[in-house]
């Protein structure tokens, strides 16, 4: 059986060829070589060849299409980027709007896409709510986050705030504080895309060859076990998997996310849940959990997970009882209905964070490397923009993406903030987490003592700090 089948509910769900592509068997000259057939890697193919069909563009990947985080994620295509506020925050009024209008476009872009190259993916626009739904103090964070982007020049029609009353015309869960609807935000199944994707790229004339992992890397050149690749421009999409092409590992760390999903529910509990418009949901926690209902009536629910040791990636994903029981903790606070509901599928990925947690765009020109990442959790959309940023880098057309200020339009990899050596990265890392599942633990329990649940939050949030 193939390597990307059993790796995700997504990929199972697939009706396709079980066919593996060829691999690579001799050497090639060519204009551009992308390491990953990922969301960057295939998006950065898909605009680059429609821009420019003359080009001739190679995509080499370690496994098949779709096997790392591009076929195992929550399926959210977010109008947004990983610590975009930060970002933003030096821009002016106008020059800032132009940024989130440049974002809050993403999904209707992946629409296009869909639409124009025939990609069933299930694609959903019902926006997101983020629910204060455990704890009272999630209603405090969740109204200065909302007072901060009106801050920034967002308004009700990017976000606005839900009464009990009115998030419940939508998504129904137990302890209902209220929340944030945002408008700019999608919900996908991600491996049908990314197949869709590969397809599309192919029909445009790039060769994708799996099971074909890089052994060696430089400026203009790329080795794999038996053959190698000449070319004018390297693209190394690989994400969370940077560790496996030094010296990448330094800038991104792999972190893992870890997903259960439940058995198709019937009609009468969804109507007892809501989410009839293909809405994604959050409980606002640093635990950072996120899901959405998927076309076949699942419960898809996904939280946070963790770091390893020295940056190594995890490869076995069959998820033990206790990261089993976390998420059916979480989504049973919110739907206790769903306590004891059969769960059929779990599973987890690798993604990319930088040390800057947000991420970059970048071009090299004079040694030909473009390289898109660091996306955190956020990667479905964040990629698609970072595809159409890298094709435009390499094409030199001055788009109002290549503008932006997460794109590095000058100097090599050691512009990026490269992390601490260990054990200083696992140590912080870890604390960092472990202040966070303690503050979740802490505001869960209406018991506990006022002065304990503000320390609780105010560890958490001094943490915090240290991801920005």
């Amino acid at each position: 059986m193939p390597a990307w089948r059993n790796i995700s509910l997504w990929m199972d769900q697939l009706d396709e060829s079980l066919t593996s592509r060829a691999s690579l068997e001799q050497d090639l000259d060519v204009d551009v070589a992308i390491v990953g057939a990922g969301y960057t890697g295939l998006w950065t193919a898909y605009y680059l060849k429609r821009q420019a069909p003359q080009l001739n563009v190679v995509i080499v990947e370690a496994q098949t299409a779709g096997f790392g985080a591009s076929g195992r994620n929550g399926g959210w295509v977010m109008g947004n980027l990983l610590g975009e506020d930060r970002l933003l925050a030096a821009l002016s009024p106008e020059q800032r709007r132009a940024s989130f209008d440049l974002l809050h476009a993403i999904p209707d872009a992946v629409k296009q896409v869909t639409d124009r190259e025939g990609i069933d993916c299930d694609y959903r626009k019902g926006g997101a709510l983020y629910c204060a739904a455990r704890y009272p103090e999630q209603e405090h964070s969740l109204r200065a986050y909302l007072d901060k982007l009106y801050k920034q020049g967002l308004n009700e029609s990017d976000y606005c705030w839900l009464s009990p009353e009115q998030l419940a015309r939508q998504i129904r869960v137990a302890r209902p504080y209220g929340g944030i609807q945002a408008a700019h935000v999608a919900t996908v199944q991600p491996a049908k895309l990314v197949r869709g994707l590969a397809r599309a790229v192919e029909r445009l004339g790039v060769p994708i060859f799996e099971n074909s992992p890089v052994t060696d890397w430089r400026p203009g050149h790329l080795r794999t076990a038996r053959a190698q690749i000449r070319s004018r421009w390297v693209v190394p999409a690989v994400e969370g998997y940077s560790v496996t092409l030094p010296p990448l590992g330094r800038y991104q760390l792999p972190v893992q996310s870890l997903l259960v999903a439940t058995e198709p529910l019937s009609e009468a509990t969804w109507e007892q849940i809501g989410l009839s418009q293909g809405q994604a949901f959050s409980e606002s926690s640093r635990q950072v959990t996120y899901g959405q209902r998927s076309a076949d009536n699942r419960l898809i629910f996904g939280a946070r997970g963790g770091y390893r040791f020295a940056g190594r990636l995890r490869h076995d994903f069959d998820l033990t009882a206790s990261e089993i029981g976390l998420r059916r903790y979480l989504f049973g606070e919110l739907f206790p209905q769903l306590k004891k509901v059969r769960i059929t599928h779990s599973w987890g990925g690798n993604l990319g964070m930088s040390r800057s947690f947000h991420p970059h765009m970048l071009c090299d020109r004079a040694n030909g490397i473009a390289l898109a990442g660091g996306y955190g959790g956020e990667g479905v959309g964040a990629s698609h923009l970072g595809g159409q940023t890298l094709a435009d880098l390499i094409l030199e057309r001055d788009s109002e993406r290549v503008r932006q200020p997460w794109v590095i339009r000058e100097g090599g990899l050691q512009v990026l903030k490269a992390w601490e050596p260990e054990p200083c990265r696992w140590l912080g890392y870890n604390a960092i987490i472990r202040s966070f599942v303690h503050e979740d633990q802490t505001l869960a329990n209406p018991n506990t003592a006022p002065w304990r649940r503000k320390l609780a939050s105010g560890v958490a949030g001094f943490m915090e700090g240290f991801m920005q």
